[in-house]
């Protein structure tokens, strides 16, 4: 089965609907029409660069520019997960944190589906390797992002008991401990709403990917399920590493809590 070809007048037509979001929006004041259509334009742009790089990469297999690119996804990832807090770290560490979250999270869960799972020859086929990974950091990109404004935002609403319980002995640990995992709690919301959705409310992008494309379902099923599997134990991972890595860094040495080391709010 064939999959039926998409023209540019077909895209128009659905670039229509985000148009009238857009005004929609407007009508009503939501102050979000202009990011929509930048948004939209992004996206289309984005993609189709995407798609020309992934035509060349795929004809031309190099772990180098595979990893190139693996980079700058996660460079881009980073970025979101930074703008995405009201409240963040201010410095490298801004940036850190979130990148090093995913970077350990995202990058070892697709190397061993890769290597012990899929087993593609090689096993960098950029075929499976990018897509994996794409989706890898995006979810977890949500989950760290979420965590990680929950936690400067508790810290810092939160600053007279942590500094109550710090003065009754408590180590800074203990005292931030309720704010941590409330973080981990609302970053890992989101793919538990996915996962105990999915086939039911909604067919993941994935499966309805490969369905599209004419693979037998049973077979878009089984990738469907590893991708989950995968985007469960990924976010998971990369929320814990957030919260552990972004909780330490509200305290010094001497375990006094630092809020100068969060960025003023973002209205």
């Amino acid at each position: 089965m064939n999959t039926i070809a998409l023209t540019p007048l077909d895209l128009s037509l659905a670039a229509l609907l985000v148009i009238a979001l857009a005004v929609v929006s407007a009508f009503l004041r939501l102050q979000v029409s202009k990011s929509i259509l930048v948004a939209g334009v992004r996206t289309a742009v984005q993609l189709l660069l995407v798609g020309l790089v992934l035509e060349v990469l795929f004809s031309n297999v190099n772990l180098v520019w595979i990893a190139c690119i693996a980079g700058v996804m996660l460079a881009v990832a980073t970025r979101e997960v930074q703008s995405r807090q009201k409240r963040g770290l201010v410095g490298v560490w801004g940036w850190g944190v979130g990148g090093l979250s995913m970077l350990l999270s995202s990058f070892v869960v697709t190397l061993f589906a890769l290597l012990l799972i899929v087993e593609p020859t090689p096993w960098y086929d950029p075929r499976y390797a990018i897509p994996m990974f794409g989706m890898m950091t995006g979810n977890t990109m949500t989950g760290v992002a979420l965590a990680l404004d929950r936690i400067s935002e508790g810290a810092w609403s939160q600053r007279g008991q942590i500094e109550a319980q710090l003065s009754l002995g408590r180590s800074s640990q203990e005292a931030i401990a309720p704010i941590k995992r409330e973080a981990a709690r609302t970053g890992l919301v989101p793919i538990i709403n996915a996962m105990a959705a999915a086939g039911l409310v909604s067919l993941p992008g994935m499966m309805t990917g490969q369905i599209l494309a004419g693979n037998p379902p049973e077979e878009a099923v089984k990738y469907q399920v590893l991708i989950m599997f995968m985007i469960a134990s990924g976010t998971g991972f990369g929320v814990v590493f957030a919260t552990q890595i972004g909780a330490g860094r509200l305290f010094d040495e001497r375990s006094r809590l630092r809020l100068d080391r969060l960025r003023a709010a973002r209205s």
